[in-house]
């Protein structure tokens, strides 16, 4: 019979108090089979993050095979994340009421059935909502993740589990585009695209079958109820604030999503009232405030938020730099993104078994630091003719300053959380992710699609001359040439501001030598005006580099644990200063 994790000696009041006052908070004895259940949510992990970015490789393939609008590929894309991150404090605190195994075992099965879903579908509707049901399928499952680490290994330990996850989250991330365009490419079983959803069902089997006989069960010591009034104030919160931010450009901005927003504000404002009363009246909060009490909490869910801000903004304006400005395939821009993913793992685990406990927060600051040498390397060497090999330093770079910076996050987020809230401490924690990842989603607006559309009709205008020149040289009326050549222009420009004018774009598609001459002037005018987009989106890069090295300085000196090699006198003295200031 499989065993538990739950400390009965944990529920009275003196062991409780006794394991609050203690530099690790109810620590629980080590589980032999702790590695090989880590495996499993490991392998469950890899296949929702890359679930969340793979499909964008095979949005052409379904487009041409289902007839999907640009609308609904919009969904089909933004709906998981979406759907993802409006699940994932209420997915934690489930875990924390019922059993973080079995809301874990859950999500898997959910995460099965709803990858068949989108793997058979039949049209671009079953498609849409099977990948919203996949996300909320996945907001049940993430967060038991991060829960059942934190109650289930040793502090000493914890280093090296973090640094796995982030590094495992990191790849499957960044060679996303790898593995959809050779799934793609391969057509295995002549499925196509299908191929990135059905190849989850083999893995997510296994992985359900193991999960139940290596990953104990563990949950709050002591009955919790679900606060069914915070799940619906929260639940309505977030969806104010994350459809806009993640639907808004394709919406053109409507005033009705800046209505949203600011009602979320409110929303947000009414949540933490409601759940200050929750606490006095039973002490059964959805989202326990007393957990924001705690230093290393409240800055590490800042800082993770201006970090995967900046990654959401940096890799969106990238992929798209790298593929419509330089012309690159999905399958050589994935392999151009392994830069990034190999300087994530070298300093993924480097930074938190061996850099965070020598040298504390100072890690953290580095790396930002290093994220902005690697910010400037690019901006110093991008340009319309740039080869992958040109962009792997500055990839190299920034993908070492982030992995410096961004997975030691968790160990100072979570060394103060009792176990009885890790489930929902952990749903926080990658709410906070997945709203750093829309938030830069939406400054991509300003940083690149702003400024793509006024350089891109700078650039179409000052190559019209050249286009009509050609065109005359190739026997043309000049009558004729000077209305193809703006008929170019008019087509580029409104092209880079999303909304390509069809009457423009055909009188040049339909005239063979127009069309010839234009294609060759595109290209240049895309190169050109992507490349300046990108350098605008990598100032801004500055801006969030500049923001984690402050908001790092915020967080405690050490980490509290002595198993971490933290200075003890240095610890001690700074708890003592601590301790008298409040």
């Amino acid at each position: 019979m499989t065993s538990t994790n739950t400390n009965h000696d944990l529920e009275s009041s003196s062991a409780t108090a006794g394991a609050q006052a203690a530099p690790v908070v109810d620590a629980p004895a080590a589980d032999p089979r702790r590695w090989i259940a880590f495996i499993i949510m490991t392998v469950a992990t890899f296949m929702d993050m890359l679930d969340g970015s793979i499909v964008n490789v095979a949005l052409p393939a379904i487009q041409h095979g289902m007839g999907a609008s640009f609308v609904q590929l919009q969904w089909i894309t933004a709906g998981y994340v979406f759907a993802f991150a409006l699940t994932l404090i209420t997915g934690g605190r489930l875990g924390d009421i019922y059993g973080r195994r079995k809301m874990f075992q859950l999500g898997v099965l959910g995460f099965i059935v709803t990858s068949f879903l989108c793997g058979i579908a039949t049209n671009p509707e079953m498609l849409v909502a099977s990948r919203l049901a996949q996300g909320l399928a996945a907001g049940l499952m993430v967060p038991q993740v991060m829960s059942i680490i934190h109650v289930t290994f040793p502090d000493k330990e914890k280093g090296a589990v973090f640094a796995i996850q982030g590094t495992i989250g990191g790849l499957a991330a960044t060679i996303a585009p790898l593995v959809g365009g050779v799934l793609v490419a391969a057509n295995i079983f002549d499925w196509g695209w299908r191929t990135i959803f059905l190849v989850n069902v083999p893995i997510g089997i296994i992985g359900y079958v193991l999960g139940w006989k290596y990953i104990n069960e563990s949950k709050a010591p002591s009955r919790i109820r679900l606060d069914l009034i915070g799940v619906v104030i929260a639940t309505f919160s977030l969806t104010a604030l994350l459809f806009p931010l993640t639907f808004g450009r394709e919406m053109d901005w409507p005033a009705w999503g800046f209505v949203l927003m600011a009602a979320s504000v409110v929303g947000f404002v009414g949540f933490v009232a409601y759940e200050r009363a929750k606490q006095r009246k039973d002490g059964m909060p959805l989202v326990p405030l007393s957990l924001f009490k705690s230093r290393s909490f409240s800055a590490a869910l800042a800082l993770m938020l201006g970090m995967f801000s900046f990654t959401g903004m940096f890799m969106l304006a990238l992929y798209l730099y790298l593929q419509e400005g330089l012309g690159f395939s999905p399958l050589r821009t994935g392999v151009t993104l392994l830069a990034f993913c190999i300087g994530a793992f070298i300093t993924a685990s480097a930074s938190v078994i061996a850099l965070v406990p020598k040298f504390g927060r100072a890690v953290l600051q580095v790396g930002a630091v290093v994220i902005a040498v690697g910010v400037a390397v690019m901006l110093l060497t991008v340009s319309p003719g740039i080869t992958s090999w040109g962009l792997v330093p500055g990839l190299l770079l920034i993908g070492l300053g982030f992995g410096m910076t961004a997975t030691p996050i968790a160990l100072f987020a979570l060394q103060e959380v009792p176990h009885k809230d890790a489930g929902a401490a952990s749903g926080l924690i990658n709410t906070k992710q997945q709203l750093g990842f829309a938030v830069g989603i939406s400054i991509v607006t300003l940083a690149f699609f702003a400024p793509l559309a006024s350089n891109g009709a700078a650039n179409a205008e000052s190559l019209a001359p050249q286009v009509r020149q050609e065109l005359v040289a190739a026997g043309v009326a000049d009558a004729k040439a000077t209305e193809l050549a703006g008929a170019f222009q008019s087509c580029a420009a409104t092209t880079f501001a999303g909304k390509p004018e069809a009457a423009a774009c055909a009188a040049v598609q339909n005239d063979p030598q127009a069309k010839a001459i234009a294609g060759k002037y595109s290209h240049q005018a895309a190169g050109q005006s992507f490349t300046d987009a990108f350098r605008t989106t990598l100032y801004v890069g500055f801006g969030f580099a500049a923001l984690a090295l402050l908001l790092a300085s915020f967080l405690p000196r050490w980490l509290k644990q002595e198993e971490w090699g933290a200075p003890a006198e240095e610890a001690s003295e700074e708890g003592s200063e601590e301790t008298a200031k409040a």
